[in-house]
């Protein structure tokens, strides 16, 4: 296993990690996330519809293949944990409650950039075709 595989794997396992043990908490409606929505002011429903996401973001990552499922979950978690920032930062919560979702958010983009081709869906700038040369037409004889 090479540098990046590892680095891979490191990040994106605490990712997955996080997102599979806050899904599951938060799908348990546990005191501490439904105090921390409370005290965000969102409703006490969200605990399922963002634990299922949760869970089934980091499945998703773990999963082989599916890449645009992938980066579908990527996305999501980048959307999940930039809004948890700033629902913190806006209502004035603690600057650790702002700093862990970003640091998330570090290790999410990281995960993304370190992934396998295998679990890429496609490049952002295609290969350039190589040049061709001419064929001259074939001259006429008569």
């Amino acid at each position: 296993m090479n540098a990046r595989t590892a680095a891979y794997w490191t990040t994106t396992s605490i990712l997955c990690l996080s997102f599979l043990s806050g899904g599951v908490a938060w799908l348990a409606h546990l005191e501490a996330p439904a105090k921390g929505l409370a005290e965000l002011g969102y409703p006490v429903y969200l605990l399922t519809l963002l634990g299922t996401w949760k869970v089934l973001g980091a499945l998703a990552l773990l999963a082989p293949g599916l890449p645009r499922v992938k980066e579908w979950a990527y996305a999501g978690i980048v959307f999940n944990l930039t809004g948890a920032a700033f629902s913190h930062a806006a209502s004035g919560g603690p600057a650790g409650r702002v700093a862990v979702p970003l640091v998330l958010t570090a290790l999410a983009v990281a995960s993304w950039a370190l992934r396998p081709a295998s679990r890429v869906l496609g490049t952002l700038r295609p290969e350039p075709e190589p040049a061709r040369m001419p064929v001259p037409a074939l001259a006429k004889t008569a």
